[in-house]
């Protein structure tokens, strides 16, 4: 092909180039780079836009083939997927409506008015999507000259008539077919069907039209499709694990946090979760004490003019709770920046004291609609573990270096793996010059390459204020969270007329960090639960030791052993119930006791234990005073496994 006489050359994204014939299409292209894999070349970017693979190519063309490994080829394929799901279900239900069928996080949904299912019908509606996925059909687009043909197209379908009528007149409208299947749609498309190589249906609900309760309630399907079979079997075994895992069922059962309709969106922590978030606020002050770390604490309430001066007030009102006293505007505040903002003002500082790092472990406030409140994962009051680093221009590199290992070795103590993104500035509604966004970019590109650390970029997604980099932590079963944030800000130092007396002795303006590495403490709480599945290390755990005594005779020595463990700065409990031994080290299990210790007669005699693990593991009669000096080398250490389960491995 490369060998024609009217070619053209085409520029691909890892720099390379290649000769094509002139006419050629994504697909072609696609075909001489051997993408056949139903995982590859699912559609093509070309100069920034998505197409089709039946998009031809010009030459000079800049392109990229999006896969499945990247989200945007997820997106495409998975919208793909809606569309057949729709297509079976309009063959099985001639009758019903179809609305919209969108990609999601993970998988899709389509949303269907007339239509009543339940969970008996998944398996028809999937030996359906075999059907059409075996007829291997090539979705097509097709453009529409005006709206009124557009309506003409769907005419009956009162939901696709309202989408067509909210289009702007000029925008361009256009549709799919695949088969007897039909839909509006801006594309693009998978090329062929037979890329789609594992297909379930997830579960069934209600849903308005639009979002809108004043709406006709429709019937959403949820789904979730593979280019691999074993993809799938892997998805629906962490599906299974997370449930298991649902920290809103785990953490009432433990007694560790509960919700209440009371107050919605905004947790209650009880006896044994206070345990845990003292050990993780304890843990927290130390290394930032460590690392020179000032603490501050700063009002929960503030006036409608900081707010103004931040640029909260005209930029993120919509997600802060306002109200007044004796006339004059308040808000509770929804970020710590402002408040360290004036923490700053309030003194002079010389060069000398940069890098300055102040952090506040604050509770903010801010408004989540009552649909997207979830557990401990998203809540309207939480507390943010906040750090404002105040630096000259060339220390933006090594504070930024020294926040990401920082970051590292807090995830690291958990068991937890961690991926960076660098988010760019949006495209619209920021605040600052192109020169102070193209430096603060700069500094954070430019540190993370020196790091080593694998990052991505994505772009238009940081903060109205500044480019961040978004810390994405891995849990036991690979799934991923988004908890610290590390942002350079030169706008709100500008804002609050925040100074410093360099060298010379001239007033000039520091620039900022913005970071948080835990993020939400009741986010990571939540985090924990599930990536531990309630089984906590012993330094964090609030039910580490355990006493069960096999008769009343025993409570004497159990209350010596009480109080020698105490001694030690040990946590301690005696299980006082008259249930059988057997039930006792049941329930102890099920509570998550780290180790289990039973007294009987022969342990009374020689002054023993017999030590058990929550795993089950029977270790047998040991020394009291051994036992101790291996646990409090474990709690010291913050160690992720017993000495004992790594003694018996």
């Amino acid at each position: 092909m490369s060998s024609v006489l009217n070619s053209m050359q085409i520029k691909l994204k890892n720099k390379s180039s290649i000769k094509l014939s002139e006419q050629s299409t994504g697909a072609d292209l696609a075909a001489e780079l051997n993408l056949n894999a139903p995982s590859q070349a699912l559609a093509v970017n070309i100069n920034g836009l998505n197409y089709d693979l039946s998009k031809p190519l010009e030459d000079g063309d800049e392109v990229h083939f999006w896969s499945f490994d990247e989200s945007e080829g997820k997106e495409i394929y998975w919208h793909t997927s809606a569309h057949v799901l729709a297509q079976a279900v309009m063959r099985l239900w001639p009758n019903a409506e179809p609305t919209i069928g969108p990609p999601i996080e993970n998988g899709f949904y389509y949303d269907f008015a007339n239509l009543t299912i339940s969970d008996e019908d998944f398996p028809k509606i999937e030996a359906e999507v075999k059907k059409i996925i075996k007829e291997n059909f090539k979705p097509k687009r097709e453009v529409f000259a005006s709206k009124k043909e557009a309506l003409a197209a769907f005419e009956g379908n009162k939901y696709k008539a309202e989408l067509i009528e909210s289009f702007e007149e000029q925008a361009e409208i256009s549709a799919y077919r695949q088969g007897d299947f039909f839909d509006l749609c801006r594309g693009p498309h998978l090329p062929a069907l037979g890329k789609i190589k594992a297909f379930k249906i997830l579960k069934t609900s209600g849903a308005y039209w639009r979002g809108d309760a004043k709406n006709q309630m429709l019937t959403r399907i949820y789904g979730i499709s593979f280019p691999d079979k074993k993809l799938l079997k892997d998805y629906l075994f962490q599906v299974a694990e997370a449930k298991k895992r649902d920290h809103k069922i785990l953490g009432p059962k433990l007694g560790l946090f509960m919700l209440k309709e009371e107050s919605p969106g905004i947790p209650f922590i009880l006896p044994h979760g206070v345990h845990i978030w003292n050990q993780l606020i304890k843990y927290w002050q130390e290394i930032h004490y460590r690392e020179n770390y000032l603490e501050i604490k700063t009002p929960q309430i503030m006036t409608r003019e900081l707010w103004e001066t931040s640029g909260h007030w005209d930029h993120y009102r919509e997600n802060m709770y306002a109200f007044q006293i004796e006339e004059r505007d308040f808000a509770i505040k929804p970020m710590n920046c402002p408040g360290c903002m004036l923490y700053y003002q309030s003194q002079v500082h010389s060069y000398r004291e940069l890098p300055l790092r102040v952090a506040e472990l604050g509770l903010v406030h801010r408004y989540e609609p009552s649909g997207a409140i979830s557990g401990l994962m998203r809540v309207r009051g939480f507390h943010q573990d906040d750090a404002h680093i105040f630096m000259k221009p060339d220390d933006i590199k090594s504070e930024i270096l020294n926040a990401l290992n920082l970051a590292l070795e807090i995830y690291s103590l958990f068991g937890l793996n961690c991926h960076m993104e660098l988010s760019t500035r949006p495209e619209n509604g920021t605040i600052g010059t192109d020169e102070d966004w193209d430096l603060a970019t700069k500094g954070l590109q430019e540190a993370l390459d020196e790091s080593k650390f694998e990052y991505r970029v994505n772009e238009g997604d940081g903060a109205f204020y500044g480019p961040k980099i978004d810390l994405h932590i891995r849990d036991a079963i690979g799934r991923t969270w988004q908890c610290g944030t590390i942002q350079l800000d030169m706008s709100l130092p500008e804002k609050f007329k925040l100074e410093y007396v360099n060298d010379k002795g001239e007033r000039v303006r520091p620039i900022m960090i913005h970071r948080a590495l835990l993020g939400s403490v009741e986010r990571f709480f939540g985090i924990i639960i599930e990536h531990f599945t309630g089984k906590f290390p012993l330094w964090l755990s609030p039910r580490p030791i355990r006493i069960i005594i096999v008769a009343d005779r025993h409570y004497e020595y159990a209350q010596k052993l009480e109080k020698l463990f105490k001694s030690n700065g040990l946590l301690v409990e005696i299980d006082y119930t008259h249930e059988s031994v057997s039930k006792k080290i049941r329930l102890a299990q099920i509570e998550q006791v780290n180790y289990i210790l039973t007294i009987g007669d022969k342990e009374v005699e020689n002054e023993s234990i017999a030590l058990r693990t929550r795993d089950n593991v029977v270790h047998g009669e040991m020394n009291p005073k051994e036992f101790i000096e291996k646990i409090k080398q474990e709690l010291l250490n913050k160690d992720l496994t017993s000495p004992f389960q790594k003694a018996q491995q």
